[in-house]
């Protein structure tokens, strides 16, 4: 619970960045690490509060209410304000296989469902989270623990993001021989590269668990994609369970005139193929084919993909950048119809607005935005956008639809414009090949709690499985079908 009088007597202060203007200058990570007695500060303000709501992990009003993998959040809290580090870490890695990817990545729904949030700033367990398991890497308490004993059974796990890694962790810790195939040509998935280096660094950050998870007995396959260089039949031939892990990464489309115009692309491309050039090049400082040095980016959807690519094109060294959201803008405070225990639904600034604002003079968010064509040049190259302003309104049916302000129509400069608008759920190849049944959203059809698919010894996990998620809850995901795996191998399990 940390110090009983705590919260009333030190305020929130969470662990703070480099200047915007400096670390654009670089792709490197821009958490500035604080003084062990600053966290103790802040591990204190963690109450007695009857009820730890920041590990609860239920789902309220459609959005996560406190950790998805119950981290022991006051237990570590009060071990950190005690100086107590290694046994703090203990307590970490009882519930979370990566805090080092969650303590830099993940949005804290644990601080939006902390008590002391009802009445003052939460406490920054996000922060905290992320020094724990640093400072364990630092002290050399992370090293490999290899299963003493191996059940002979073999595993497959399609996919190496936050949700496959974490079932291979667990299965492999419960004796298992697993393989984990990736069609990429590295290890990680979304954390790899779906999640700009400045975010998360790839090579000291991703690479060592990888590397660790490798030094433990589980076997990693890159550059094979499952249906193309391993068929469905091959894949159930030769294990005795296999659990999709593939995520979601049909992306949502704008259709709209000028879709094909050279200039316009999805964001994970822009995205995946700069972290690719960047770990290629060894961050030499050349830029990737696909890049926007001198141009004028527009970004098309609001959330942390679009977020990510707004601070690449400013490290890329952009002519501007404009990020579209066809949402209103967030109010300031809670809403009366977004009450405490729900995640907060508020203004904010991410680092990429931030970076933005430091250079341009704003936020580079146009809310209630709606694009109506990308223009062409001439030359079948992107020119600018055609925009409209909309409102919110019910049509005939009671529906909210967008409805479009017609004497707003504009035209705003661009030769680059990122669709980063959400994900539709999993490609199809595979789960046809597979004869996996998909659920109305075209997800793999799995029970969550079961993970079971309707193939025998078939299962399915993260966001292939729920939709587009957090990196929190695909680690939430994976662990549950790996106890699930478990005990359809041995008729028992010991996995949390």
């Amino acid at each position: 619970m940390g110090k009983p009088t705590g919260f009333l007597e030190v305020e929130r202060k969470t662990i703070s960045e480099e200047a915007p203007l400096e670390r654009i200058k670089n792709w490197k990570e821009f958490k500035i690490h604080p003084e062990e007695s600053h966290l103790q500060k802040q591990g204190s303000r963690c109450m007695d509060c009857g009820t730890p709501f920041c590990h609860t992990g239920h789902l309220v009003s459609g959005m996560a209410s406190g950790c998805p993998i119950n981290n022991l959040i006051p237990e570590w809290n009060d071990l950190v304000y005690k100086g107590r580090w290694k046994e703090a870490l203990g307590r970490l890695h009882k519930t979370n296989n990566f805090p080092e990817f969650t303590g830099r990545v993940c949005p804290a729904p644990c601080e939006g469902s902390c008590v002391l949030g009802v009445i003052e700033p939460p406490v920054t367990i996000k922060n905290i989270e992320a020094s724990i398991i640093d400072k364990g890497w630092e002290k050399g308490w992370v090293t490999p623990h290899i299963p003493e004993k191996r059940t002979g059974k073999k595993i497959a796990i399609v996919g190496s993001g936050p949700a496959g890694l974490s079932c291979a962790d667990q299965l492999n810790q419960a004796g298992h021989e697993v393989t984990v195939y990736e069609r990429a040509d590295r290890i990680g998935g979304l954390l790899m590269y779906g999640i700009p280096n400045m975010k998360l660094d790839k090579e000291l950050v991703v690479q060592r668990r990888v590397d660790l998870m490798a030094a433990e007995g589980v076997i990693f396959v890159t550059n094979c994609e499952i249906g193309k260089d391993i068929t469905a039949d091959q894949l159930q031939n030769d294990f005795d369970a296999v659990v999709f892990c593939t995520g979601a990464t049909k992306p949502r489309d704008l259709p709209i005139p000028g879709r094909n115009l050279n200039g316009v692309h999805y964001a994970m491309e822009f995205l995946t193929g700069n972290t690719k050039h960047l770990l290629d090049s060894k961050f030499d400082g050349s830029l990737p084919e696909l890049n926007a040095k001198d141009k004028d980016v527009v970004v098309i959807g609001g959330g942390d993909t679009g977020t990510d690519c707004v601070g690449t094109s400013i490290r890329h060294g952009c002519k501007s950048v404009t990020q579209l959201e066809i949402l209103p803008r967030p109010p300031d405070e809670r809403e009366d119809n977004n009450p405490w225990p729900e995640w907060p639904k508020i203004y904010r600034l991410d680092y990429g607005q931030e970076e933005a604002k430091a250079l341009q003079g704003d936020d580079p968010r146009e809310y209630l935005v709606m694009t109506e064509r990308f223009i062409d040049d001439g030359n079948g190259n992107l020119s600018g956008l055609e925009i409209i302003d909309i409102e919110w309104g019910k049509d005939d049916n009671g529906r909210f639809v967008p409805m479009k302000k017609e004497d707003t129509r504009r035209t705003i400069p661009a030769q680059l414009a990122t669709l980063a608008m959400g994900f539709l759920g999993p490609e199809q190849s595979v789960v046809s090949q597979m004869g996996m049944t998909t659920d109305a959203r075209s997800n793999i059809k799995a029970d969550h709690g079961k993970f079971k698919t309707n193939i025998e010894g078939i299962f399915a996990a993260g966001d292939c499985r729920r939709g587009q998620s957090l990196v929190v809850w695909a680690i939430n995901e994976g662990r549950g079908a790996a106890r699930e795996v478990d005990n359809y191998l041995m008729g028992v399990t010991n996995l949390p």
